[in-house]
């Protein structure tokens, strides 16, 4: 008889294990692959940098550029803003859409270029919040004619943002604006 209690309590356990843990993993799902939960942060703190930056510029430095030909200050962040997109879709597996640089030819007013950087990067993270580890192994050919990971077109999109945060911070340097946190590390 004691042998029989002992069995019926193990089995009830065993059945009150697996409903408490299929509960637990309904509410949280497998986890998304390592890369793409650091990669979000890194896209968080480079859209953090840009908006601190691009929010201590007037609207009239929007429209300054260091010399003929190259883009302004307002263009620096639509050019990121396009490209965030252009790596969203390319994430999702669609084509590129709209000719390259119209974004940056038509608008003008600081905050819409605030909004539209904002939106380009939550679709960068809905995009990469989307990928399996499958996906960012697997090999593409980028828009550029190259064929590498999904994982490292990524890496090369997160380091062109980079690559404008420095010319945004060269260019509100010579408009005498100084970075909101070079400000608390120092006197700028």
């Amino acid at each position: 008889m004691y042998k029989y209690i002992s069995v019926l309590f193990s089995v009830f356990l065993i059945v009150i294990l697996l409903v408490v843990t299929r509960s637990i993993s309904a509410e949280n799902p497998i986890s998304q692959p390592v890369f793409v939960q650091e990669y979000s942060g890194q896209t968080d703190f480079i859209e953090g940098r840009l908006s601190q930056l691009l929010g201590a510029m007037s609207q009239e430095q929007m429209s300054w550029a260091p010399a003929e030909g190259v883009r302004n200050c307002g263009q620096i962040y639509l050019h990121v803003t396009e490209a965030n997109h252009m790596l969203a879709g390319f994430m999702a597996g669609e084509e590129m859409k709209g000719e390259r640089g119209a974004m940056e030819k038509s608008i003008t007013d600081k905050d819409e270029i605030m909004k539209s950087m904002k939106k380009s990067f939550d679709a960068v993270r809905d995009a990469a919040g989307k990928l399996t580890e499958e996906d960012l192994n697997k090999m593409v050919q980028t828009p550029f004619g190259m064929e590498m990971s999904m994982r490292n077109f990524m890496i090369t999109l997160l380091s062109h943002s980079h690559e404008h945060l420095g010319q945004g911070i060269a260019y509100a340097r010579m408009n005498g604006v100084t970075p909101p946190w070079s400000k608390e590390d120092s006197e700028g």
